[in-house]
């Protein structure tokens, strides 16, 4: 009997041969990351009831956004696209999927002003 002795239970294959890469062209060209605008950010402005109060009460604009949109995109895209300043935003998901975002305007800036300018009175 030629060969190494067995001790383990476990069967091991030997390494095989590791060829060099050698590629005829580049497979990945562009990246699969999608990138978000202002535009794709920010879906529409809600006009419910309790939205409008809040803009009346609160100096605070309820969008519906992307679901993969974070907060300081929200804010960017906000800020951007209705050039305001934006002081905080407060978002969740709704039970449909969507992602809500409160976003609340600097004390200087009158949010009645942004809802007509955007359309929602």
């Amino acid at each position: 009997m030629a060969g190494k002795k067995v001790t383990s239970t476990h069967f091991r294959c030997a390494p095989t041969k590791k060829q060099p890469k050698s590629p005829k062209y580049a497979r990945c060209i562009k990246s699969n990351r999608i990138k978000l605008d202002e535009f794709a950010v920010i879906k529409f402005p809600l006009s419910t009831e309790t939205a409008l109060k809040m803009i009346e009460d609160h100096n605070t604009i309820v969008f519906l956004c992307d679901q993969r949109a974070n907060k300081a995109t929200i804010k960017r895209a906000v800020e951007k696209r209705y050039q305001t300043k934006v002081v905080k935003i407060n978002t969740l998901v709704r039970l449909d999927g969507l992602k809500k975002a409160f976003v609340r305007l600097a004390p200087n800036v009158e949010a009645m002003e942004v809802a007509t300018k955007i359309g929602l009175f």
